[in-house]
């Protein structure tokens, strides 16, 4: 079980994400979402190019921000668990999506990207141990320790699966 990160551990921006983890933890809460996010894939394209407000991300583009975001944040918990203290850049989530193909591909591509993407973070967090999870990096001009990495990750992709039920609809 990987325990609950303290405030300190990560900016306040994540707070949000982090309270979407249940107590049983990110590693869980990562594989448990493996099944909501599979059941995407046969989504109509008119489903998956849906906008539910102008200038909102389409279903399609919400997944594509899922596997970049998830990408960033995977790299962030490799650098710590190598320990390597090197300073990590932000992103800017709107700017990486005005560039992305996501809303033009196939969802179940979109789908099955993130699920690969999913499965190699799992690995990874796998192979944690305690100082890799309490060891901590600076991302985005903010420290942010390995624990809280993994709760970010698990959170994120809750925030937006609970987006993609609620405003569009979709979704488990």
């Amino acid at each position: 079980m990987i325990a609950r990160p303290t405030p300190e551990e990560f900016a306040p921006f994540y707070a949000g994400y982090v309270s979407k983890v249940p107590e049983s933890g990110p590693l869980a809460a990562l594989q448990g979402q493996r099944q909501n996010i599979a059941g995407l894939a046969p989504l109509p394209a008119d489903t998956a190019t849906f906008r539910y407000e102008p200038g909102k991300w389409s279903v399609n583009e919400v997944l594509g921000h899922l596997a970049d975001a998830e990408r960033v944040f995977a790299y962030r918990l490799l650098r710590v668990a190598r320990n390597d203290a090197t300073p990590l850049a932000g992103f800017d989530e709107n700017q990486w999506a005005e560039v992305a193909p996501h809303h033009f591909r196939p969802v179940a591509d979109i789908v099955a990207e993130l699920l690969a993407v999913r499965e190699a973070t799992l690995a990874l967090v796998r192979t944690l141990n305690d100082a890799m999870l309490t060891r901590q990096v600076v991302a985005n001009g903010r420290p942010v320790s390995g624990r809280a990495l993994c709760w970010i990750t698990a959170g994120h992709t809750q925030h937006h699966l609970d987006i993609l039920r609620e405003r569009y609809r979709v979704g488990a």
